[in-house]
């Protein structure tokens, strides 16, 4: 059974793009299929998280919208951050289900007991994957990720 579903953001939760406006401001793009989805999660148990490799206002600003309470940014090695969560939270890796899109994803992928990639993720992502969503960041991945979590749950409980 899925207790946490981990979730890298540039590519995964967006298509990939970053907006810089010339004084400093980001901008992203997410889609709120995907958010409706973290909600639907949420409220069958279980619990969201954030891992990225990037700093953002942004991401943080999602988080907070969709009730994500870890959010990891700045992770160099985000394995060793999957890991530390994984220990604090007292779960396995079958309990891990984590989706991601590129070569600093792969590992996370693999490691954990359902792993994902957009269906335009680098090819290294998808090979480690567990399922390729049919939809590509930032349009839909993470919900479809998020479809398959809750049947995977739910035949896992019968």
């Amino acid at each position: 059974m899925i207790r946490l579903f981990v979730m890298d953001v540039d590519g995964t939760m967006t298509d990939g793009a970053v907006f810089l406006d010339g004084e400093g401001g980001e901008f992203k793009r997410f889609d709120v299929r995907d958010g409706l989805g973290v909600a639907r999660l949420t409220a069958s148990g279980v619990k969201p998280a954030i891992i990225s490799g990037r700093c953002s206002t942004v991401t943080d600003r999602r988080a907070r919208e969709l009730g994500i309470a870890i959010v990891v940014q700045g992770a160099k090695d985000k394995l060793s951050e999957l890991r530390r969560l994984a220990a604090e939270m007292g779960l396995s890796p079958e309990e891990i289900a984590y989706i991601g899109d590129d070569a600093n994803d792969r590992e996370c992928i693999a490691w954990a007991g359902r792993g994902f990639a957009p269906s335009d993720a680098r090819p290294e992502a998808k090979e480690a994957a567990d399922v390729v969503t049919e939809a590509p960041g930032g349009y839909g991945a993470v919900r479809d990720a998020v479809e398959d979590i809750l049947s995977f749950n739910e035949k896992a409980m019968r």
